[in-house]
């Protein structure tokens, strides 16, 4: 194989992941404080229409990257009021994120389709993802911060008894969970494509959900796991050219296939055991406990 298609296929493939693993760290985070947002893809189309409106608005990078993390932020904070203060259910309410998401970026959006803006180079944001990762590795990790966000995932009622403040903690890891998601959306319609198109997520949010069970909510992994799908992902992208006739329709439904999985793997006890998942993942925190 020619060495210039080689750093092609290596150039495409980090480019293509960055969203993943953005959303995939953020979401990592939500869940290891016991917390399930399947609203990732929604809150990475809001960022996504969000960055390209502001960029085409005010031509100022800064405030459009800052606007898209924001965006992913008041999405998740809503979450976060729903399902810690009002106690509903967190795998209805982040379906139903993801609808609101989808909608709410598909008005917004509507007169900037087709709307052309100069994009910004993406490898500034791949050393970036490297950068998250690692950083939310070693504060998981090697903090105390970190460790009292795990004694959260793993036990609530525990962390309450020793003082600390479950729907505080809860409610910050679910906000950097959409600050990640907005960053991810925002790199998605400004530096990966850079464009307005309604759903152009494509299903990268529920991919994101389905690398962190893939991972065994470990930061490292959910890199490796991201670069992973990806490279598999540019490779059925070329199948057809080597003679392999698989339906278009298989990949389309793969991402969605996938969240089933990972459904069913967090509702089995054993199987979250096994995988090393937040004991409390899923379970509501009443304050009077």
């Amino acid at each position: 194989m020619n060495i210039d298609l080689i750093f092609s296929i290596i150039n495409i493939v980090l480019i293509a992941t960055t969203p993943l693993v953005f959303a995939s760290i953020g979401e990592l985070v939500t869940e290891k404080s016991g917390v399930l947002n399947l609203g990732v893809e929604g809150m990475m189309l809001v960022g996504a229409v969000t960055a390209f409106v502001t960029l085409v608005i005010t031509n100022n990078y800064f405030l459009t990257f800052l606007f898209g993390m924001l965006s992913g932020l008041l999405m998740s904070s809503l979450f976060a009021f729903l399902v810690l203060i009002l106690l509903s259910n967190q795998v209805a309410t982040g379906l139903a994120l993801t609808i609101f998401g989808i909608g709410l970026s598909s008005m917004i959006g509507k007169k900037y389709i087709g709307t052309p803006i100069e994009g910004v180079n993406p490898y500034y944001f791949i050393i970036l993802s490297f950068f998250v990762v690692y950083a939310v590795n070693q504060f998981l990790y090697k903090t105390k911060p970190g460790l009292i966000l795990r004694a959260v995932g793993e036990s609530h009622i525990s962390a309450h008894a020793q003082g600390y403040n479950v729907i505080k903690i809860r409610f910050l890891s679910i906000a950097f969970g959409g600050l990640m998601c907005g960053l991810a959306g925002a790199y998605m319609s400004i530096a990966y494509a850079p464009m307005w198109q309604e759903n152009m997520v494509a299903g990268r949010g529920w991919i994101a959900l389905a690398l962190v069970v893939f991972a065994t909510w470990k930061p490292g992994r959910a890199l490796l796991g991201a670069y992973i799908f990806g490279s598999v992902s540019i490779l059925q992208m070329n199948l057809q050219g080597f003679g392999v006739r698989i339906p278009a329709q298989f990949f389309v439904m793969a991402p969605y296939l996938a969240t089933i999985i990972v459904l069913v793997i967090i509702s089995s006890d054993r199987l979250r055991i096994k995988l090393s998942a937040p004991a409390c993942l899923t379970i509501p925190f009443f304050r009077g406990r």
